[in-house]
């Protein structure tokens, strides 16, 4: 739709506006849909058979040390997903201190979004090799970087159990119901509710965030536009074929616009943890979208954003510091694994977070939070690694 609109409507900001901010955004919304859906769908199967009031029954014992309950084993599991309808289905908790526990911990765990980046990077820095012929490397850091994102979510549970107040100490009552098949009518409206609830509410967060990103990445100062001016008449521009022409365009207008300034500006702020001004810009425009981080690099990097992951990795092998090292390290590598393990770096979950405890502070407090964790790991691995 987003390339419909660009070759049937006039060039021009409005144009652009639409295609690159607006649709992608309402796009941002959409993606999640089917997920939520699926996931309530078969939820929804397992209230109404029965079978889930028992899961809760057995797991609350275990759960509880954690300051959690039985019911927050749901919207964890459904957070290796996405975060989105994990966040959401801990609707069921009762107890609100409970709940809020398990809405904070829950993006925490690795959700499908992680999943480009750990390929990316692991691909890049990890070498192919097996570990007593049986076990591969790059299998084991992923399963690591999974069971990381598991073991910070039950500590932080363990340490906002300590921290958040209760008035009385909760307890888990519960009637088992008995074994029954399920009305698909009440299966459809609950997922119908779930679907609607997200999509009105935490679409409008998601969908201005989204242009707030595009501004950012669009515009620029006049420096900008010399700088295109020079690149437009360089020997490299001239000789490259359209494609090539488009992709170093793309990559100077990025690095010059706003949002470029700002991941240049941060760069005394993320090198202690080996990463320059291009990762910086990555790291920004990845806050739309875990994901969005491998195509920023592609983008910067002259690549494109349909360039394949080899063609990528090959070029970022190649990237080095000024001091003639290599850019992409281990060090880098693990201290970018490590930071996208713990930051949250997804505006949809924080705008979900926001609907479901009706307040900012939260979200706020939970980007926080989460943002030194995942500064703090990296720049331990970085400088453990160096």
């Amino acid at each position: 739709l987003s390339n419909f609109t660009t070759s049937q409507l006039p060039p021009g900001l409005l144009t652009n506006l639409i295609s690159q901010g607006l649709i992608p955004g309402i796009g941002g919304v959409l993606v999640f849909v089917p997920q939520i859906a699926i996931l309530f769908f078969f939820i929804a199967l397992l209230e109404e058979t029965g079978y889930l009031s028992r899961v809760v029954f057995i797991m609350d014992r275990l759960m509880r040390p954690f300051g959690l309950n039985g019911k927050s084993v749901v919207p964890l599991l459904s957070s290796v997903a996405c975060a989105i309808p994990g966040v959401m289905s801990a609707r069921t908790i009762a107890d609100p201190k409970e709940r809020l526990i398990t809405i904070l911990v829950a993006p925490f765990m690795s959700c499908s979004a992680r999943i480009p980046v750990y390929t990316l990077l692991i691909s890049l820095v990890i070498p192919k090799t097996y570990l007593l012929g049986v076990f591969n490397l790059q299998g084991i850091v992923l399963f690591g970087l999974y069971a990381l994102g598991i073991i910070f979510a039950l500590l932080t549970a363990i340490l906002l159990n300590l921290l958040l107040k209760k008035e009385k100490k909760g307890f888990h009552i519960m009637e088992l119901p008995e074994y029954k098949s399920p009305r698909l009518a009440n299966v459809g409206i609950t997922v119908l509710e779930k679907v609607k609830l997200f999509v009105t509410d935490a679409g409008k967060i998601i969908v201005a965030i989204s242009i707030l990103l595009w501004a950012l990445a669009t515009f620029g100062p006049a420096s900008r536009d010399q700088q295109l001016k020079q690149l437009t008449k360089s020997k490299q521009y001239i000789e490259a074929s359209s494609t090539q022409q488009q992709e170093l365009y793309a990559a100077t207008s990025l690095s010059g616009s706003y949002m470029g300034h700002l991941g240049k500006s941060i760069e005394p702020v993320i090198e202690p943890l080996g990463y320059d001004w291009k990762i910086g810009i990555s790291l920004l425009t990845s806050f739309a979208a875990r994901e969005v981080f491998v195509g920023s690099l592609a983008t910067i990097y002259a690549v494109g954003e349909a360039g394949s992951n080899d063609r990528l990795i090959n070029k970022l092998k190649e990237e080095k510091k000024p001091n003639g090292q290599p850019m992409f390290s281990l060090a880098t590598g693990m201290s970018l694994l490590i930071f996208y393990v713990f930051a949250m770096q997804c505006m949809a979950t924080l705008a979900v977070v926001k609907r479901e405890t009706k307040t900012w502070k939260w979200p706020l407090i939970q980007l926080a939070f989460m943002g030194v964790v995942a500064y703090l790991g990296a720049f331990c691995a970085f400088q453990l690694l160096s």
